[in-house]
């Protein structure tokens, strides 16, 4: 759209093929340079989910050939959500990464914690830190530290973030930088460094529809499973039937009875669709039906699902875990949308560019255990 200051591609990318991942990637980064773009930001989750098979470090890499420089900053941390980076070394809440529940993830378990190891598992230089310690001392000795590391021949920083100020100071201290990689932590630095216009105006370009809404919930995480069973003491509730979701037959015929009866509540809480299994459940399924095929198949229920539920009139659509957001906005056709105001840290309410529609778009162990609720109730027209 016209007038826009920062566009945002949303590629289904976090769980494919490098080779793939990198082909969508560099897709994305041809039409960006077309827009006039004059920095671009890859941006992954704030878990950094990526084993030495995944693809942070090869799109990385394949970025950094393209925009012909030679040193980028890796930086997942989210303070606010509890992802925190020292010495390198990635934390959730109080925990190691590789002591959370991410080392459970189904698609990307995380068994190391220190980001410099597993960025030059999966890529193609050696990798250094900046530690808290630098960034304390400010722009200018963060930026004399970055400068040593590419000198020395590093091709990639991992940059500690215990707090907010830290991110303020890497914003600041990367604001021309042609790349940069991270998770939404970094970008508020950097949006508050390009910030022009105030944010009420956007904000209400995103700001929900009135109308019917569903909860679909394919995430399995810990905090999307504490969400589940909070939601469902307040909500009616369906959990799905992975057997039913194998083959097409059947899974279209369900599809179509899942909808039917979201469309006959009559609740003041939107229904919700529940695929979140606990760690011992999910893998019983894995085992049962293989995880590729589980996952696969369930992901093709929400996409059947989704388009259904809008044919029917439903405008709102709450969804949790990413893979799941990934095929309810591809079913919806959603190819753009408005970010409007925030739920909770990191997840806003958007609304589509060219459809009558909102979504919530919450990864996994984003949000606090009433998410659901909130995102309703908070944001009535």
């Amino acid at each position: 759209p016209e007038g826009c200051d920062a566009v945002v591609i949303s590629l289904k990318t976090r769980s494919c093929p490098a080779q793939e991942a990198i082909k969508q990637s560099l897709a994305a980064l041809v039409w960006l340079k077309k827009q006039g773009c004059q920095q671009v930001y890859f941006k992954y989750c704030s878990t950094f989910d990526s084993t030495a098979e995944g693809n942070i470090g090869p799109v990385t890499d394949a970025l950094m050939v393209a925009l012909d420089t030679s040193f980028t900053v890796i930086s997942p941390a989210l303070p606010v959500n509890g992802r925190t980076v020292y010495q390198g070394y990635l934390f959730v809440m109080n925990h190691l990464l590789a002591e959370s529940g991410m080392r459970h993830h189904p698609i990307n378990p995380m068994t190391d914690s220190y980001l410099p190891r597993l960025m030059e598992a999966q890529a193609q230089g050696r990798c250094g830190v900046i530690p808290a310690q630098t960034l304390d001392e400010g722009v200018a000795a963060t930026r004399a530290a970055l400068s040593r590391l590419q000198q020395e021949g590093y091709r990639y920083a991992v940059l500690d973030a215990l707090n907010e100020r830290h991110l303020e100071i890497q914003g600041e201290v990367l604001r021309d930088a042609p790349l940069v990689t991270g998770g939404s932590g970094l970008a508020m630095g950097l949006a508050r460094q390009w910030a022009k216009h105030g944010v009420s105006q956007a904000r209400s370009a995103g700001y929900p529809l009135s109308g019917r809404a569903v909860v679909l919930s394919g995430s399995c995480s810990q905090m999307t499973n504490q969400q589940v069973a909070f939601y469902r003491q307040h909500a009616p509730t369906r959990d799905v039937d992975v057997a039913r979701c194998l083959s097409s037959e059947t899974r279209e015929a369900y599809a179509e009875a899942l909808a039917q009866w979201v469309l006959s509540q009559d609740s003041e809480l939107a229904p919700m669709i529940s695929a979140t299994a606990s760690t011992q459940a999910l893998a019983a399924i894995q085992q049962q039906y293989g995880a590729t095929e589980a996952s696969h198949a369930v992901e093709a229920l929400f996409s059947l699902l989704a388009a259904r539920l809008a044919e029917g009139g439903i405008t709102r659509f709450i969804v949790a875990g990413g893979e799941t957001s990934g095929v309810v906005t591809q079913s919806l056709g959603i190819t753009g949308f408005h970010i409007g105001p925030c739920i909770s840290p990191g997840v806003p309410w958007v609304n589509a560019l060219h459809a009558p529609v909102s979504l919530a778009l919450k990864s996994g162990n984003f949000g606090d255990e009433s998410f659901f609720i909130r995102a309703q109730r908070e944001f009535q027209v």
